[in-house]
Order: C-alpha cells, then sequence, then structure tokens
C-alpha cells in the first residue's frame, strides 16, 4: 500500500507478507450479477449541446449549474429516471464550459462534481465538460510480450520537474521517452495520477477518480504521453486506487445527503466494512452502481486513454477489511468485483496486462477466475523484494542468507515465471521510513563503493531471475535518499553516472535478448544448481526452450566481499560458455576491480547435478552472466 496523503505523504507502513500459501481466499464466491451499464454518465458533448446524467437515487430534485447558465440552480433541472438516475440535455453548453450538480434532499442542499467528471479545474473547484475525441495518428500499438517486459516505475510529479517548486507533467514524462527507450524500457509504470488535493502527492487519494490531475495537464496531455510512448514502443500502465476514495476533497461522501452511521453514504459502506488504514471511505463493492463505477473506472483508462494495463493498489484491503487473512473480514463483493472486472479485460482485450499489489504471497490472486482465482495477470512479489533486499543490505556478509537467495529465485505463481513483478526498489520500499538501497548499504555515501557493488548485485538479480522485472525512477543512476514527492530526480547524474546506467542498459539487453544470445532469461525454466552459503555465492541457469547454444543462461553472484580466481560450477552443456556481462566491468564504474571474467570451457565430469564443470573468476559482489557458444 501507498502514502495517500496530501500534499506531503504521512507514513503508511507496510505490513510484513506472510508466507506464501495454497489455500487463502482460493475459494472466490461467485461473482454478484453484472448490473447494466447505464448508457452516457456525466457530461457527453454533443453538436447541439450536452447531455447530463448522474446517480443520486436519495436527491429530491437535481439540476446542473455551470457557466453555460450563470451558475443558476433553476435554468436546467434534470429529470429523474428508474433506479435513482437523473437526466437532462442542455442546449448550448458545451466543451470546456465547467459544472456542477446541485443537489437537493430535504431542506438540505449540495453543490457536487461529477463523479464521472474527466477533467476538473482543481480538486475542489468544478467540473469541465471534455471532449473525448482524441486524433491518436496512426498508433498500432502492439503491446510487448509480457516475458519480454521491463517496468520503470515512475511519479509524474517528481520524474521530470522543471526544479523543486514545480510539479512535472505527463508532458515532461514524454521529454525524457527517448531517454528511456534508449535505456531499454519497454514499459512504464505511473503511480496513480487522477485528481488529489493539492499539487503534490503521491496520488493514493483520489478525489476525482476519473479526472486526470490538472497540475499534471490533464486528459488531453495524458493522452498525448501516451500516443508519444507508443511511437517510442513504451507501454503506459496505470496505477489505480480502489481500496478507498480521498479522504480529501471528496464530493462522492454522502453524495446525496443519505448516509448511515454518519458513513460516507452511496458510494461507501456505511458500517464496519467501511474502515480503511486511511479513514472509512472504503466504496461499497456490493451495491451495483458502485460496482459499474468502479467497473466503468478501469475498462476507461484501457479504452479511451488506450492504457495498456493496470496496476490495482493494495487490493488486500479490497478483498479482506483489514487487509489479512482472515476469513471473518472478508469482503466477498471486493474479490467478486476484481475478478469481474478482470474476466471483462481477459475477454475483449487479452492482451492488456493487470497487475495486483497484494503481497500476501497468494497464488489464488493471479489463478485465472474459471480456477477460482481472482484473474490477475500477474502480482507484486515481497517473497523476492524482501530476501534479496535483506540480502544486499546486511551489514556482515555472514549474515547474508544464500538459502533465502535461492528461494526468492525459484518463486512461482501459477506454475508461470511471469505471474510475479520482482524488484530491488519501488515507491513503497525506498519511503515510508525506508530508503534507496544504496542508501541503507551506506547511508550519506550512496556512491561508495560498497553501493555501488551491492546496489548493481541486486540490479543483475532482477533483470534475470524469474518474473517481470522492475526498476523505480532514478535506480539506474544510483538515486540516493528516501523517495518524496517533492524532490525530482536529478537528471545530471545519467552524465555523472553514465557508467552505471550503461550497466543498467547492458542488464536490460540481455533480459531482453537483444543480442540473440540470452533467450533463456525470458523463460518459463530455473534451476538454482549451486548455493555455497559459507562463502555466500549462488548460481542458477534459465532456460527458454530446449536450452542450448543462445538459450540456456547461467548467472552466478558473489554476496560476499571476496574475489575467487578460479570458482567451479557446473554447467548445464558442453563447449565454451561465454561471460555476456560482468559488473565488475571498469566502464561501468571506476573504482570496479575490471577483473577478468571472459567465459568458462566446460570439462566433462559430474558437478552440481550436471554432466559438465568449470572455473571462472569472480569480483567480490559481482554478477556473472554467461551462455553457451553455438
Amino acid at each position: 500500500m501507498s502514502n495517500a496523503s496530501a500534499p506531503k505523504p504521512a507514513s503508511r507502513a507496510k505490513t510484513a507478507p506472510k508466507a506464501p500459501s495454497e489455500s487463502t481466499s482460493a475459494k472466490a464466491p461467485k461473482p454478484a450479477p453484472s448490473p447494466t451499464l447505464q448508457p452516457g454518465m456525466g457530461a457527453v458533448p454533443h453538436a447541439a449541446g450536452t447531455t447530463f446524467r448522474v446517480w443520486a437515487p436519495h436527491a429530491n430534485s437535481v439540476s446542473v449549474i455551470g457557466t453555460f447558465n450563470d451558475w443558476k440552480a433553476d435554468k436546467n433541472p434534470l429529470q429523474a429516471e428508474e433506479n435513482g438516475y437523473w437526466a437532462t440535455d442542455v442546449a448550448g453548453a458545451k466543451v470546456g464550459d465547467e459544472y456542477k450538480f446541485h443537489l437537493t434532499n430535504g431542506d438540505q442542499t449540495f453543490d457536487r462534481n461529477d463523479p464521472y467528471a474527466r477533467q476538473v479545474t482543481n480538486s475542489a473547484g468544478s467540473s469541465v465538460v471534455h471532449d473525448p475525441n482524441f486524433d491518436w495518428g496512426d498508433d498500432h500499438f502492439q503491446m510487448p510480450a509480457w516475458n519480454e517486459l521491463v517496468i520503470y516505475e515512475l511519479h509524474v510529479g517528481t520524474f521530470n520537474a522543471p526544479d523543486a517548486e514545480n510539479v512535472g507533467t505527463f508532458m515532461s514524462v514524454a521529454e525524457k521517452l527517448p531517454y528511456l527507450r534508449d535505456l531499454g524500457i519497454n514499459c512504464i509504470e505511473l503511480l496513480p495520477a487522477t485528481e488529489f488535493p493539492g499539487s503534490r502527492s503521491w496520488g493514493y487519494n483520489p478525489a476525482n477518480p476519473f479526472a486526470l490531475e490538472s497540475d499534471y495537464g490533464g486528459p488531453v496531455a495524458f493522452k498525448e504521453m501516451v500516443k508519444q510512448a507508443h511511437q517510442h514502443g513504451i507501454a503506459v500502465v496505470l496505477d489505480v486506487v480502489y481500496n478507498h476514495f480521498g479522504p480529501g476533497d471528496l464530493d462522492l461522501w454522502q453524495f446525496d445527503g443519505w448516509s448511515e452511521n454518519d458513513g460516507g453514504g452511496i458510494y461507501f459502506y456505511n458500517d464496519w466494512r467501511a474502515k480503511t488504514p486511511w479513514g472509512e471511505n472504503r466504496p461499497d463493492y456490493g451495491r451495483p452502481e458502485v460496482r459499474q463505477y468502479i467497473r466503468d473506472n478501469a475498462l476507461m483508462w484501457l479504452n479511451e486513454y488506450r492504457c495498456d494495463g493496470l496496476r490495482a493498489d493494495a487490493i488486500s484491503f479490497i478483498r479482506n477489511v483489514n487487509g489479512e487473512e482472515n476469513p471473518a473480514e472478508d469482503l466477498p463483493d471486493g474479490w467478486s468485483l476484481m475478478r469481474w472486472i478482470n474476466e471483462e479485460i481477459d475477454q475483449t482485450m487479452p492482451w492488456k496486462i493487470t497487475i495486483a499489489e497484494d503481497l500476501r504471497g497468494n497464488p489464488a490472486i493471479t489463478e485465472t477466475t474459471a480456477n477460482g482465482g481472482q484473474g490477475f495477470d500477474s502480482q507484486w512479489d515481497g517473497s523476492f523484494v524482501y530476501p534479496i533486499r535483506d540480502a544486499l543490505t546486511a551489514p556482515n556478509d555472514a549474515d547474508r542468507d544464500m538459502n533465502a537467495v535461492a528461494q526468492a529465485l525459484t518463486q512461482l505463481y501459477n506454475d508461470n515465471a511471469f505471474r510475479r513483478v520482482i524488484y530491488t526498489e519501488s515507491h513503497d520500499e525506498v519511503a515510508n521510513g525506508k530508503s534507496r538501497v544504496a542508501e541503507e548499504i551506506m547511508p550519506g555515501a550512496a556512491d561508495h563503493w560498497f553501493a555501488k557493488k551491492r546496489t548493481t548485485l541486486g540490479a543483475a538479480l532482477v533483470m534475470t531471475a524469474p518474473g517481470i522485472p522492475m526498476l523505480f525512477q532514478g535506480q539506474e543512476m544510483l538515486a540516493d535518499g528516501s523517495f518524496v514527492d517533492t524532490e525530482p530526480i536529478r537528471w545530471e547524474r545519467v552524465e555523472e553516472r553514465n557508467g552505471l546506467v550503461h550497466l543498467y542498459r547492458d542488464l536490460i539487453g540481455l533480459r531482453r535478448n537483444l543480442h540473440g544470445a540470452t533467450r533463456g532469461l525470458g523463460g518459463q525454466h530455473t534451476k538454482v544448481f549451486h548455493v555455497n552459503n559459507d562463502d555466500k555465492l549462488v548460481a542458477f541457469a534459465r532456460q527458454a526452450g530446449e536450452g542450448g547454444p543462445g538459450d540456456t543462461t547461467v548467472v552466478l553472484a558473489n554476496f560476499a566481499n571476496q574475489a575467487h580466481e578460479a570458482y567451479t560450477i557446473g554447467l548445464p552443456g558442453p563447449g565454451h560458455w561465454q561471460a555476456r556481462f560482468n559488473s565488475d566491468w571498469q566502464g561501468y564504474d571506476g573504482d570496479f576491480g575490471d577483473m577478468e571474467s571472459f567465459g568458462i570451457d566446460a570439462e566433462e565430469g559430474e558437478y552440481d547435478g550436471f554432466g559438465w564443470h568449470g572455473s571462472i573468476a569472480i569480483a567480490p559482489y559481482a554478477v556473472l552472466i554467461l551462455s553457451q557458444e553455438g
């Protein structure tokens, strides 16, 4: 779960994940009946004016007020439709006009922003009639195969901000797309970008869930960013927040004046199920109109904005009140809602990826809906990040556990290597009392030799282990400190630490098999065949097909401050195994040792469960990637 407060994030500690389980929530309830889509929600402009429609079942009357009628409540009343919907057509109301809904409930009156507003002036301002049409040009982007994805998570406000006084925008993100493309990134994942209070936030406090953040540039700029990303061969995944709304500037709260127990009204639970770590503001997943609202939101990003996937924030709090594996607090309607959304995406656009943040090691999250699962395509994996970060940041070599590393490398969900997203840094892992990996290794001296060696060791594991690899903004240029939404990325470090950026570029190229020699890194098969917990080394093999030259890839990682002139490991086949990557190369950093490790000529003889073996030099805290010559 991520920080939701604004303007400055408050601490939101993450609960440590439990060990992987085969049973939790595996038997999901059947989805609730799918409500019929209510057409034309919000403001729909047309040639003669604009049609306005809103759901307000407890209102006695509703009208639309705006710049087109001098904000007069008696000018354009809405007519009641079935099931609590209201609608009217306003001649002359046009794109760009500001508006709100004026509601009465008994002796109460309210002016509310449109829940479906695609654009607002700001979170405390007015809704804006938005034209959904956009010139996408010749955008025929094809989503990369998921086993070829390399994700770069970024925060729009700080990724490419002009300075500390101003936030970044969708177009400033677009300016850096050539850099990301050249780095090898083919997917960016944006922290939530819907309207939130103020101009600075992580985005996990959505005030207007359908509107793009005005300080980032709004809906047209977002579409332009997506269009340009596609032109650079980069997919766009958007983080969405359905575990709570708000809490600030939230017009959804008691929207039409009705509530129970002083709760949130029609869009929220009004009992014990409302409680979240961020207020009593959990949506009512059992109410058909709210289910429709969230479903419409998810599909809007994929259809109208052409996003290539969604990352759903903290879904453990959608399926359970306290985000735990306690059946007494389960929310079956939350489970079935996300399952319904995933089913619809799979049926209509199966190439688009849905990623869950659950972090409870629950295989049912990424199990197919046909097999009783929730149907996400992949999930962030705490079983990788926590043990790997522990091994990287432990001050003493003796405390690095190679058996825990080996287990992290081989974790699988649903017998599929790409049902998990793996990383050493994310927005959560470098904040909330935690820091960048380099900072945790050497506080106050993130550019120290120890920090550089061990962060690049971790990066190499992210790019070679089974899973979809993910970097967090600035990781490739050794960003230090902690992530906060007031400090922009220091882009001068691309030049200052050009060698480290080169290292990441090389790793990504190998992960994507851009040179045709490491296809195994995109394969389903992983075998950790060498674990040396005394000297702190581990070796594993990745394989995509039948193995052999250009496919089977061997990774040897040294987690100790000890070089080996001729370290022996088993090999999956005969012949010469060429070193495709050596993290100790001095071209990556002038402080590195440049220990020469060209490759291995395999010798016959049993070792590590293979019929061949060989020896190679490996530097302290280094990773070697080898593959068989043809």
